[in-house]
């Protein structure tokens, strides 16, 4: 039992800090979206960009969930 727990300790442990590596990840590609947006078109057409694609992506996760979870 006790092995059990610390075997799901350490599972929960990994799970959250590839998470957490997954966010940063994330957070660097949008950046850099936005950056290449912005020496193209400018900081305000770059934001706009940047968030649409967030929002297309965020659609996309959260219909799939849906369609998992139904």
């Amino acid at each position: 039992m006790r092995r059990s727990i610390a075997r799901l300790r350490l599972g929960a442990a990994m799970a959250t800090f590839g998470m957490v590596l997954a966010m940063a990840g994330t957070g660097l590609c949008l950046w850099a979206l936005y950056q290449y947006v912005s020496m193209a078109s400018g900081p305000v057409a770059a934001a706009l960009v940047t968030g649409l694609v967030t929002l297309g992506v965020a659609g996309g996760v959260i219909w799939s969930a849906r369609r998992l979870t139904n």
